[in-house]
């Protein structure tokens, strides 16, 4: 009779905290918990997938429940030990939280949890993917999870900790498992491989390492399907082909088309890797985190810090990033993403790919930004109005979502932040008052404008005069919010607190022509998006002026 084959991943499974690989405190944590008497009633185990939480809860409850402990080392050779290692232990009972998620489920659960343990010390639930469990399931579990007896035991493992009642997760003592090394996932396989009596080439087996992104148990079962692809010694060639992954050469070259802006060149390094046999979401994908590590290296990361790239790789990773620049890589890498994310709920994934590259293509050096931003506020008047300039989100993936950019009218050793104190006299208020009132942005500008004679009428004070046939628009100033905000402007203006008060002339019969009302605030920037320097800063940045800011007074 054929002996049944058992998985890489199973028979290759951990039998006690030594090892268990890449989660050494959650160890410490659990033997000391022993050694001590410490041992709680509740533990959750959270993390990604193929961390190790289910197999820490079965050493867990063989070091419990051994012929020769309770143990921080379990034996592994007696019954109760076996017995757990393979799921058969009458007292070691392992429950699905996804198809065993209804109240009846947990309803039969504590009807059950007063039985005592067949031959064990605890009666130990090992309930997987407990998030998944109902509102009323874990209501139900919740009076005996608090109080349990004392022969009974709870671990429960989830990949989704957020979606666990608050109530039931202040009832357990909580480990978090983190993403496994590449190091140590690595050198895992190469464990594995040797146990085999098999041969691999080490930059294959970091290739496995990688992809697993931190699980072990996709790094197993990856290996698992590659002993079945291939025949003899494991090679890179091997893995490329079974992943559908391009080579790191083929990056590192379509990585040089797109710094060189070679749109057509890029497109061809597409066409020619998916001609022999590479998965355009792969290939992105592997794009992605190319120039991810690009930036790494860029902002001075050492080769060690590398995700996606050997070690050996990091010189030229470096170089090139410096030809293109961080602040260029950075939008590749919002480029990439956004087509990703674009690419997983479409058909078309090689037109998105190429769409994306050819954008890239088009970026300028966005690392020569900051000198033509400094071009730009040398160019201004000291007299000509601040523009704020916003590029709209929508448009935005070389460039932060939101960004403004000011024209300064001073010179740039000027604190453009300090707001001095403008004495005002009889011949300044006019003129102070209509600086003050381009200021503000709204309504009230409006009105204010159809005042044509500022004075002073004490220290500090000031009275503005409007004709009687402008009474609306002097009550409109009144209106306590808009007084508020001349007065405020004011003080932008004088760098002082100033009050204001208005009033009506109704004794001038010889009246001076109406004067012009302001224009709107929408005109303005229409003339101003005239301005050669503004215009050139909105083409480059393909931004909108969102506000007009008038001078201050020397």
């Amino acid at each position: 009779m054929t002996k049944e084959y058992v998985v890489v991943a199973r028979r290759y499974r951990p039998q006690s905290f030594q090892d268990l690989v890449g989660q050494g405190q959650v160890s410490q944590a659990l033997g000391n918990a022993i050694a001590t008497n410490r041992v709680g009633h509740a533990y959750l185990f959270t993390g990604a997938r193929g961390v190790g939480k289910t197999s820490t809860a079965r050493i867990f409850a063989k070091a419990l429940n051994c012929a020769k402990g309770p143990t921080a080392t379990p034996c592994g050779e007696c019954d109760i030990c076996k017995g757990i290692a393979s799921g058969d232990d009458v007292d070691v009972l392992e429950i699905d939280g996804a198809s065993n998620r209804g109240i009846d489920e947990i309803r039969q659960l504590r009807s059950n949890v007063n039985i005592r343990p067949g031959r064990s010390r605890f009666k130990i639930y090992i309930i997987d993917e407990v998030h998944m469990l109902t509102t009323p399931a874990f209501n139900a579990l919740l009076k005996t999870l608090e109080e349990p007896p004392d022969h009974v035991k709870f671990f429960f493992c989830t990949t989704d900790p957020e979606k666990i009642p608050i109530t039931v997760l202040s009832r357990c003592q909580r480990f978090d498992f983190a993403p496994v090394e590449v190091n140590s996932i690595l050198d895992r396989l190469q464990f594995i491989v040797d146990s085999e009596g098999l041969e691999a080439e080490k930059e294959a087996l970091q290739l496995l390492a990688r992809r697993a992104a931190g699980s072990m148990r996709d790094s197993q079962s990856l290996l698992e399907q590659l002993l079945s692809f291939c025949s003899g010694k494991i090679t890179v060639d091997d893995v490329h082909s079974m992943l559908g992954t391009a080579q790191s050469g083929r990056l590192s070259a379509l990585s040089a088309r797109l710094g060189d802006r070679d749109a057509a060149g890029a497109l061809a390094a597409v066409d020619s890797a998916i001609s022999e046999g590479v998965d355009v979401g792969q290939l992105a994908e592997q794009l992605l985190g190319y120039f991810r590590d690009m930036m790494a290296a860029l902002v001075g990361c050492e080769a060690d810090f590398m995700l996606h790239t050997s070690a050996n790789e990091y010189a030229e990773l470096l170089e090139a990033g410096q030809r293109l620049g961080l602040e260029t890589n950075l939008a590749v890498i919002q480029i990439l993403d956004q087509s990703i994310m674009r690419m997983r709920h479409s058909t078309h994934t090689r037109t998105l790919l190429e769409i994306a590259l050819v954008r890239i293509c088009q970026l300028e050096s966005l690392d020569e930004l900051a000198g033509i931003v400094a071009q730009l506020r040398a160019g201004v008047a000291a007299n000509s109005p601040r523009l704020a300039a916003t590029r709209p989100a929508a448009s935005a993936p070389p460039m932060p979502e939101k960004k403004t950019e000011k024209i300064p009218d001073q010179p740039a050793h000027s604190p453009v932040h300090e707001s001095p104190s403008i004495p005002i006299t009889s011949e300044s208020a006019n003129s102070i008052w209509k600086q003050a009132i381009a200021q503000i942005q709204d309504m009230t500008a409006d009105y204010a404008a159809f005042c044509d004679r500022v004075a002073i009428s004490a220290p500090n004070r000031l009275v503005a005069s409007f004709k009687a046939s402008y009474t609306l628009q002097k009550e409109s100033c009144e209106k306590p919010e808009r007084k508020a905000r001349i007065e405020q402007a004011l003080q932008q203006v004088t760098g002082q607190r100033i009050h204001v008060d208005f009033e009506v002339r109704r004794d001038e019969g010889n009246a001076p022509s109406r004067p012009q009302p302001r224009p709107s605030l929408r005109q303005r920037m229409r003339d101003f998006e005239k301005h050669p320097l503004v215009k050139q800063a909105i083409d480059m940045f393909e931004a909108e002026i969102t506000r007009i800011e008038e001078p201050r007074p020397e």
